[in-house]
C-alpha cells in the first residue's frame, strides 16, 4: 500500500472530522491504526485542538463542583498518622517466611553473609585449589570448567579457575564448597 495523494486527502479530511486512526485505517483499506498515526504525524496533522477545546470547557464547568469535594479531601491528612503505627508496629515478626525476605524501601538490608562465615577448611582448600587452578580467560571458559571468577575484572589479573566442574555444578569441588554452604549453616547465622 502505498500513501497516494487521493488516500492522503481521505486521510486529512477524516482526521478533521474527528474520526479515530482505527476508523481511518478501516475506511483506506490495506493500512493499520499504527500506519495512520505515523502518517498523521509526518504530515504534521494537529491533534484536534479545535474538537478537545470544546470538550475540556464542557467538563470544566462541572470541575468547579468536585472542588468542593477536594476540599473535603484534605481531610486525607488525618490517616497520615496511621502509617505511624503501622510502621512501628512490630508487624513484621509475626510475617510469614516468605514475606521476610520483601525489604520496605528505605530500610537497612539485612546483614549478609561474608568470607568470615565460611569455614576455614573451605577456605583453605580454596587457596590451595586456586595455586594450581588453570587460570582461563572467559573466552576459554567450557561447560566442564570451573566459573569461580578470581580477582577484579576490570584489570588484567583477572582470571576463572577452569579446574574441572563437579557434576551438575557451575564449579570446581572447592569452590562448591564456598558457594553452596547446607541450609543448616545458613539458618543458624548470627543476625
Amino acid at each position: 500500500m502505498s500513501w497516494t495523494d487521493e488516500r492522503v486527502e481521505l486521510l486529512k479530511k477524516m482526521w478533521g472530522e474527528g474520526q479515530s486512526a482505527s476508523q481511518i485505517a478501516k475506511e483506506l483499506g490495506g493500512v493499520t491504526r499504527n500506519a495512520v498515526i505515523g502518517k498523521v504525524h509526518r504530515l504534521g496533522l494537529s491533534n484536534r485542538a479545535t474538537k478537545t477545546d470544546t470538550k475540556p470547557k464542557a467538563e470544566a464547568k462541572p470541575k468547579p463542583a468536585p472542588k468542593p469535594k477536594a476540599a473535603a479531601k484534605p481531610a486525607a491528612p488525618k490517616p497520615e498518622p496511621k502509617p505511624e503505627p503501622v510502621a512501628t508496629a512490630p508487624a513484621k515478626p509475626a510475617m510469614s517466611p516468605a514475606r521476610k525476605a520483601i525489604i520496605p524501601a528505605g530500610q537497612p538490608l539485612p546483614p549478609q553473609p561474608s568470607a568470615n562465615e565460611i569455614s576455614p577448611e573451605a577456605l583453605a582448600k580454596v587457596s590451595e585449589i586456586e595455586k594450581s587452578a588453570k587460570k582461563l580467560t572467559l573466552m576459554e571458559l567450557t561447560e566442564r570448567t570451573c566459573k569461580w571468577p578470581v580477582g577484579d575484572p576490570a584489570t588484567d589479573d583477572f582470571w576463572f579457575c577452569g579446574l574441572p566442574v563437579q557434576a551438575g555444578k557451575p564449579y570446581c569441588e572447592a569452590h562448591v564448597g564456598v558457594a553452596f554452604q547446607p541450609m543448616s549453616a545458613r539458618r543458624d547465622r548470627k543476625r
